[in-house]
């Protein structure tokens, strides 16, 4: 899974340090998100929305080649 984090701290000109704070994860936590190397709980991709006024599907894409269909 894809995500926007980096783009979006970026914009919003703070830092790694900045951003987990607000989040209370460590800055390794959102290193490893940015890198893809991580992907987030639930929880987290929750607050990670909403810090940035986003939903979360605004800030992780999911790239999977499978689609499900509706039975």
């Amino acid at each position: 899974m894809k995500n926007r984090i980096k783009e979006l701290r970026i914009q919003e000109g703070i830092t790694q340090e900045d951003l987990s704070f607000a989040l209370s994860v460590s800055r390794q936590t959102i290193i490893s998100l940015e890198s893809g190397r991580y992907n987030p709980s639930i929880v987290l991709a929750f607050k990670i929305a909403s810090y940035f006024g986003c939903s979360i599907e605004d800030v992780f894409i999911y790239e999977e080649g499978a689609k499900y269909e509706k039975k």
